[in-house]
């Protein structure tokens, strides 16, 4: 599978200069009950085709360190770490060709509508155009997670320069829930069970204590 190449710079006026991520509280981030697909409040595509993209990534394809990040849109340290701690991995090692940054989802669900939603109106977006945007529009669904629903999806497509219809149509009609699940069920294979959940070229960054930047970083480093 090819990946877009290049990368984005997100938004850095939230960075940490610390090397936390966010504290002992959200260090366990949002846990995950049942391992089972949930039939969360979607349609089951009624009336829509069924679609895939290709993975979210920032970065190089032949980069040496390919970090994996488990996210539900709906979790509130989700939106801390990609506000807090993406941004640092991509201006220091994505940038550089370090590293291949890919975004998987993983609906726990923390919210029965939102967290099958919104990840169908990222992919909707990749369709559209590229991974630069989708991690844009990303960072949009993070930066408004207090206010998600259909009308604040099509309204950032339009901030990113896509197609606020097409994106509305794309979840009405469900047509990346088996993506999104397929990702979800590849989490749980790998031993997801909450967000955010961190691979480092495979490792699970929280099994080794890694829990913030600084040890994403280690690991990562460790890799080159």
């Amino acid at each position: 599978m090819s990946r877009s190449r290049g990368s984005i710079r997100l938004s850095r006026r939230r960075i940490l200069q610390t090397g936390a991520l966010f504290g002992t509280a959200a260090a366990a981030g949002c846990l995950g009950g049942d391992s089972g697909n949930s039939n969360g409040s979607g349609n089951g595509n009624a009336g829509g085709e069924e679609a895939t993209t290709e993975r979210p990534t920032l970065g190089e394809s032949d980069a040496p360190v390919t970090v994996a990040v488990y996210e539900d849109f709906a979790c509130p340290h989700c939106h801390t770490f990609n506000q807090n701690v993406t941004p640092q991995i991509v201006s220091n090692y994505v940038e550089s060709g370090d590293v291949a940054y890919e975004h998987y989802d993983f609906p726990i669900p923390v919210d029965e509508t939102v967290s099958w939603q919104a990840p169908q109106a990222a992919r909707s977006v990749m369709t559209q155009a590229d991974s630069q945007t989708f991690f844009a529009y990303a960072e949009l669904l993070f930066a408004n997670q207090g206010s998600l629903e259909m009308e604040t999806y099509v309204d950032l497509a339009g901030e990113v320069g896509i197609d606020g219809e097409a994106v509305e149509a794309a979840v009405d009609e469900d047509r990346y829930r088996q993506a999104v699940e397929a990702d979800r069920d590849e989490g749980i294979d790998r031993g997801v069970d909450g967000t955010p959940t961190v691979f480092v070229n495979g490792q699970n960054a929280a099994e080794s204590g890694r829990l913030g930047y600084s040890g994403i970083a280690q690991l990562i480093d460790s890799e080159l």
